[in-house]
């Protein structure tokens, strides 16, 4: 099927408007009219080739929101006008001990990306993503959203959401738990609201003292000024569990300092550069532990979807037309967002 688009053509010049095709419905396929698609930082690192990886044309998109139009005969659970979501992945082996577990974001012989990704079932050379017209996926890599959520809001919950949902479930964020969330970007945010509505008590590390007023609307308990020495030496031994959603490089020590006994910080932001090194010795005294975290698998993300569902959790956004994306590209690099733009796919 032809399907209008927005495509980087290589990784120095402009999205530019383009026409890709789609594939009809096989049995197991879901239809979908796209009417949101969330702009995560992933997608300029991508649309730019900053990963080295990026195969041309690419139509970036994995926080994509819409209405199925058609399923395939096969098909259960899904039917036309079902609001419906596809996040960062739409295929992986199935078979691994991963995918059994439900982890498809682990996959041993690794996923298939909703963009830029080989794909023998496409009907172009590889994955083409959201900011588009029209989507086809296999129904197991397809989500329900909750139809008490703002479709814009819900786009972003796809990635920001599920990155950050994921390791706080993993490690029994709930009542009782001080947790710390670092950055107050896309991803921030999202740790914000997230953990503030599982019952945790927060507190936000940020550069910057002006996004105060701003973290406490969001949810957060406590603010810390991480550049503030004597703040951060408040903040020493006294969390359980560190969420730093940073996607630059920087010193991860203080933010270890932080940490109770047997407490663990987990990163989720992606920097192109290695942090500074880490002190052995403060993680050996107090048992402390510092680990990595990837999106999430079908059934974690879909269980996300709907507790955002049940505790009307959605991303603070700015829409914005499908012929702004290369502005927005340029604003997000600065931090010029609140915090998510998402694009509405009837500009397109």
């Amino acid at each position: 099927m032809p399907t209008p688009a927005y495509a980087a053509l290589s990784a120095t010049t402009p999205l530019v408007p383009y026409s890709i095709t789609r594939r009809e419905p096989g049995p197991k396929d879901v239809a979908i009219e796209i009417t949101h698609c969330g702009v995560c930082h992933s997608d300029l690192h991508f649309a730019r080739n900053e990963w080295k990886m990026t195969p041309y044309p690419c139509v970036p998109g994995h926080e994509i929101v819409g209405r199925v139009t058609k399923v395939g005969a096969a098909v259960r659970g899904f039917k036309a006008g079902d609001r419906v979501g596809v996040g960062c992945l739409v295929d992986s082996c199935r078979t691994c001990e991963s995918c059994r577990a439900g982890l498809e974001n682990y996959c041993d012989t690794g996923f298939t990306m909703t963009y830029g990704s080989p794909d023998a079932h496409q009907a172009g050379p590889h994955t083409f993503g959201g900011y588009s017209k029209a989507i086809t996926v296999d129904q197991d890599f397809v989500l329900r959203i909750p139809e008490s959520l703002n479709a814009a809001g819900a786009a972003p919950l796809l990635c920001a959401g599920i990155t950050t949902y994921s390791p706080l479930r993993k490690f029994g964020v709930g009542k009782g738990t001080r947790v710390g969330v670092v950055g107050l970007g896309g991803l921030g945010h999202m740790g914000v609201k997230l953990a503030a509505a599982m019952g945790a008590e927060v507190t936000l590390f940020t550069t910057s003292p002006g996004k105060a007023e701003d973290a406490k609307r969001l949810g957060a308990h406590r603010v810390v000024i991480s550049k503030d020495a004597g703040q951060m030496q408040g903040a020493a031994n006294t969390l359980h569990f560190v969420l730093n959603t940073v996607a630059a490089p920087h010193d991860l020590n203080p933010f270890i300092a932080t940490l109770r006994r047997d407490g663990t910080m987990c990163l989720v932001g992606a920097p192109d550069r290695p942090h500074p090194p880490l002190e052995l010795f403060p993680m050996l005294f107090r048992r402390r532990a510092v680990v990595g975290s990837l999106i999430g698998g079908l059934k974690e993300t879909q269980e996300m979807l709907d507790f955002c569902g049940a505790h009307g959790v959605t991303s603070d956004v700015e829409v914005i037309p499908m012929a702004g994306i290369n502005a927005a590209f340029e604003r997000m690099l600065k931090g010029d967002v609140k915090y998510r733009f998402v694009i509405d796919l009837a500009t397109l």
